[in-house]
């Protein structure tokens, strides 16, 4: 009886395996099956495909000329290609794109896209007898009309635009073309640069982050990077006849960034703001991909907040953010919408047992805005609001209450990171100053929202930020007992202001801060990295906490 029950189990297993088999089969050349089942299939590519690609240009001289074509049939990528900075011209990239299910015999899907003069055919090695297509602006098409050319992992889905002769992909399954789109009278505009995706969409994950084995966890905290869309220009430079006196901005700043990522290898990259300029961005998303893809081949996860300068280029802070969270290894978040600001959000560090989820550390990043918003009051800078504070002492209170933060039995850290200092920054007289130097005036809020005092109550060890490049200090305010230590970075980036060299030796050298916690004895050391000079060197490393309490410098 046994014997016939396990030789029936097999037959019928055996057969809904060939009846599998056979549907698959079947589908992929005749698409049986339905589509809530064939969009499920591991060859299927779900989503959009696309059919074609042209460019449409159009001129002010030409009232019949027009930069939109049929929208019924095209979907246009909304990036000029001049940029808007040409006098007269525009371009746009137009892309017909189509659901699988409704591609007809006529459709041809494309598997491959170059850009150049010649026919691939002719101008590149390997190419066979492969028939590509000609279109305007230099590209050229491969397209099939196979059947289920579509669920080839080789199909493209998706199209895009970049610009620069530095632009990079940070999106997976994506690349970007080697040659820039050919235009006419292009003028001193960035190189416009198609790149496509392959396949379906990529879904990412937000990283956890956790305390190493040897109870450690560094940060790398880079404020001010001010990106282009394209290489950038120098500002302030030192020293000034280094390299000849050539001097790409971006290309300096990543170079730096990529050789201290490289020798600290930090466990976590925060951006303290103004990672893109924005006066020279008039493509985000060129200058976004450009830092974050530094992080991303190094497998590094990053966190960001904003400044006053990352929203005054293409985008706004909600899509720069949004850009941002999209990215693998990112841990930026716009934070709640019924909370002023974008990007007020915390990250748990969790404790170094993989078998639990308690927390550490926790680290805090609030938006501190752009511009202050009652000039003839307040000059200069906008502060952190009431709703922010509020948010800030209801999640810490929370946080302090839950089994993550109850279950750890060490003691735990707290730090906050931010763009524009506090007004406890303000003047030399009314703080302890520790390693670094105060080269220029702080200019923080002139508006006081009490944010510091918040942070002393949910026992905040420090607060670091940016926003003032040549200051990269950490100090204390003279009060009896040490509570706050508030650092500055120091500027990273070519392209913000440096110079300073009549207060500052030498000039001003683009620096990063590290810190690096040590669970075991909850301290906290810091110290900084130069761009020029002593670049192996830790610069004014200092203990900034010891045994969970802050240490006067």
């Amino acid at each position: 009886m046994t014997r016939r029950i396990v030789r029936t189990s097999i037959q019928l297993g055996a057969l809904i395996c060939i009846v599998f088999l056979l549907l698959f089969i079947l589908d992929d050349r005749f698409r049986v099956l339905p589509d809530a089942i064939h969009n499920a299939l591991p060859a299927h590519t779900p989503g959009l495909v696309i059919t074609d690609i042209t460019l449409a240009t159009c001129s002010s001289l030409n009232l019949l000329s027009s930069c939109k074509l049929d929208a019924q049939k095209w979907h246009r990528v909304e990036k000029d290609l001049y940029l808007n900075k040409g006098w007269l011209n525009h371009a746009y990239i137009h892309i017909e794109r189509k659901k699988e299910s409704e591609l007809v015999e006529t459709d041809r899907v494309i598997l491959d896209v170059k850009v150049g003069r010649l026919d691939p055919v002719t101008s590149e090695k390997n190419q066979g007898a492969e028939r590509w297509e000609s279109r305007s602006g230099g590209i050229w098409l491969k397209r099939t009309s196979k059947r289920h050319a579509s669920d080839s992992v080789k199909a493209i889905t998706a199209v895009d635009v970049l610009f620069g002769a530095d632009a990079v992909e940070a999106r997976p399954g994506w690349e970007i073309l080697d040659q820039p789109i050919l235009l006419s009278n292009p003028g001193d505009n960035q190189e416009a640069r198609l790149t496509v995706r392959r396949g379906p969409h990529v879904p990412i994950e937000r990283p956890t982050v956790r305390v190493n084995k040897d109870g450690k966890f560094k940060i790398l905290q880079v404020a001010d990077l001010h990106l282009s869309t394209g290489l950038g220009v120098c500002r302030d430079a030192e020293p000034a006849g280094h390299n000849g006196g050539k001097c790409d901005a971006d290309v300096r700043t990543l170079e730096f960034l990529g050789s201290v990522l490289d020798s600290e290898k930090p466990d976590l990259v925060v951006l303290s703001g103004d990672q893109v300029n924005g006066e020279t961005a008039p493509d985000a998303q060129s200058a976004v991909f450009k830092f974050a893809e530094m992080f991303i081949k190094r497998s590094i996860p990053f966190a960001t907040i904003f400044g006053n300068h990352d929203d005054e280029g293409s985008l706004g802070r909600l899509a720069l953010m949004q850009l941002t969270q999209s990215l693998p290894w990112s841990l930026s978040l716009p934070g709640p919408s019924s909370v002023e600001g974008v990007g007020n959000y915390y990250v748990e560090v969790l404790s170094r047992s993989k078998s639990t989820s308690h927390s550490a550390l926790t680290l805090y990043f609030l938006d501190t805005h752009g511009y202050s918003p009652d000039e003839r009051q307040f000059r200069g800078y906008d502060w952190i609001k009431k709703s922010q504070i509020d948010w800030f002492k209801s999640t810490a209170q929370n946080l302090k209450n839950s089994p993550a933060h109850q279950g750890y039995h060490h003691i735990r850290m707290n730090m906050a990171f931010i763009h524009i200092p506090l007004p406890e920054y303000r003047t030399q007289e009314d703080i302890v100053q520790g390693s670094g130097t105060f080269a220029e005036p702080p200019t923080a809020p002139g508006f006081n929202s009490g944010f510091k005092q918040a942070l002393v109550e949910e026992n905040v060890l420090a607060v670091s930020c940016g926003h003032d490049h040549v200051n990269d200090y950490c100090a204390l305010s003279k009060d009896p007992k040490p509570d706050l230590l508030m650092c500055y970075a120091g500027g990273s980036g070519f392209g913000g202001y440096g110079g300073y060299s009549h207060v500052i030796k030498g000039g001003y050298h683009r620096r990063v801060r590290i810190f690096e916690f040590d669970m075991d004895d909850a301290s906290i050391k810091t110290w900084k990295r130069l761009e020029y000079g002593e670049r192996d060197k830790r610069i004014d490393e200092m203990i900034i906490a010891q045994g969970g309490s802050v240490v006067a410098p």
